[in-house]
């Protein structure tokens, strides 16, 4: 039976959304079904900004970074009319389901929209790698590997010049880039939104470690659990290293997809289609226990996958 279904992005970027876009196309093709582009995001849904898809606008996007459909953040979208409209528009236009691929506030915005009768699919695009319903967002891994790839570069430098090196990365409410990012690049502290932070006891470790002859440290600080420049000042009035400070930005959000991510992109998008096509909605689609699911919003709404204990605990006792 042919559908036709439109796929959005919508919020911040993330490396791997091309892939995605590509796998949900092409995947979707195969079934003979029609696959439609929404351009910006919500923003861009009520504008009624849409393009057909085949399979040579997907081509040679899998490598690339951001999203070739463009994104936005779309604030008219958190009122009731605006997504009645929104919905109304998609019904005119035959479109049978919506994937969205996005984060928490994307998955909002499906919400709402499921609300007046549209069938939407939610697959996880953030480099936060904190979205209810699954262990893995897209974008998260090749985040970690621009995040170590930089701090490898500012270890050469802070060890040559016998600093501190305090290195900010992205995770408003969420520290698994800089705890993965930090484990990997051996830090010597790591702190995140998740667990509080004593900037009196940072400073105490640092100075113990230069005392024992360690002549340089890295500290990544989760932009949610202090600013840079916060604990940078705290560290340079406390103590008598060198301390430097380096804000990493969105450079974590661009670049080519890790392998992992352009694989599990092509995985999340054959499990978006093949729930549409085992007529599910209104699901988030997840990594769960090494599974991709499709988890009713309701349902995803109760699983958030947790930040290690036990890596923020090693990383900790392995960077002394």
């Amino acid at each position: 039976m042919t559908k036709k279904i439109a796929i959005l992005t919508s919020g911040g970027d993330a490396p791997g959304m091309n892939a995605v876009i590509r796998g949900v196309t092409r995947y979707a093709l195969a079934k003979q079904w029609q696959v439609y582009g929404i351009v910006r995001g919500y923003e861009g849904l009520l504008h009624q900004e849409m393009i057909p898809l085949g399979r040579r606008d997907v081509g040679e996007i899998i490598h690339r970074g951001g999203t070739m459909l463009r994104t936005a953040r779309c604030a008219a979208f958190y009122q009731e009319e605006k997504r009645r409209e929104a919905a109304a528009f998609l019904q005119n236009q035959g479109i049978e389901a919506l994937v969205v691929i996005g984060g928490d506030g994307s998955m909002r915005g499906a919400q709402g929209l499921s609300a007046y009768g549209i069938v939407t699919m939610v697959i996880p695009g953030t480099i936060d790698n904190d979205m209810a319903g699954t262990q893995y967002t897209i974008g998260f891994d090749t985040a970690v590997n621009t995040v170590l790839s930089s701090v490898n570069k500012i270890r050469d430098t802070a060890f040559s010049h016998e600093r501190v090196a305090v290195i900010e990365v992205m995770g408003r409410s969420a520290g698994f880039i800089a705890l993965e990012a930090g484990m990997a690049a051996g830090a010597e502290v790591v702190l995140v939104p998740e667990y509080a932070v004593n900037l009196e006891d940072v400073c105490t470790q640092l100075s113990r470690s230069h005392e024992q002859k360690k002549m340089s440290s890295i500290v990544i600080v989760a932009e949610g659990a202090s600013t840079g420049n916060e604990v940078a000042a705290y560290i340079k009035a406390h103590t008598s290293l060198e301390t430097n400070l380096t804000v990493l930005g969105y450079v974590q959000r661009g670049g080519s997809p890790s392998a992992y991510d352009a694989v599990m992109a092509g995985r999340f998008a054959q499990c978006a289609v093949d729930s549409l096509a085992a007529h599910k909605k209104n699901c988030v689609i997840g990594l769960w226990e090494q599974q991709v699911v499709a988890t009713p919003y309701e349902e995803a709404q109760a699983f958030r996958y947790p930040l290690d204990h036990n890596l923020y605990t090693l990383v900790h006792i392995l960077g002394r």
